[in-house]
């Protein structure tokens, strides 16, 4: 990613997560952190990564009341940033703090199963 896509990326970033903490007032979106946002190279589309604490069901209704919202979202950006042309949004699961807890229980019961550590 180039210094400028990168620059306007996290100014995605900071500006959705900032309208979702402050503006959305839906309590099925849940307690969503925005972690991360990958736009494209004609800085057409960007694609917002977010995590949210609870189970599988309560990711994915947080993940559509998202969806639902983009218009309104898409739109405060557009006021908050001054683009040319505001990107499409589309939300996705950040799967990666969740692949890295997964990975520090391997290493921690890797760990615990050392001979070294057995009395």
């Amino acid at each position: 990613m180039q210094h400028r896509d990168r620059r306007v990326a996290d100014a995605i970033k900071d500006s959705v997560a900032r309208i979702v903490l402050s503006e959305l007032s839906d309590p099925k979106i849940g307690f969503v952190t925005v972690t991360r946002c990958h736009i494209s190279r004609d800085l057409k589309n960007a694609t917002v990564y977010f995590s949210v604490m609870g189970d599988e069901a309560t990711q994915q209704q947080s993940l559509e009341h998202l969806q639902g919202a983009r218009g309104y979202i898409r739109r405060r950006l557009g006021q908050m940033v001054m683009f040319r042309v505001v990107p499409e949004l589309r939300f996705a699961l950040d799967d990666v703090l969740a692949h890295e807890m997964h990975i520090n229980e391997i290493i921690s019961e890797l760990h615990r199963n050392e001979p070294g550590d057995q009395e």
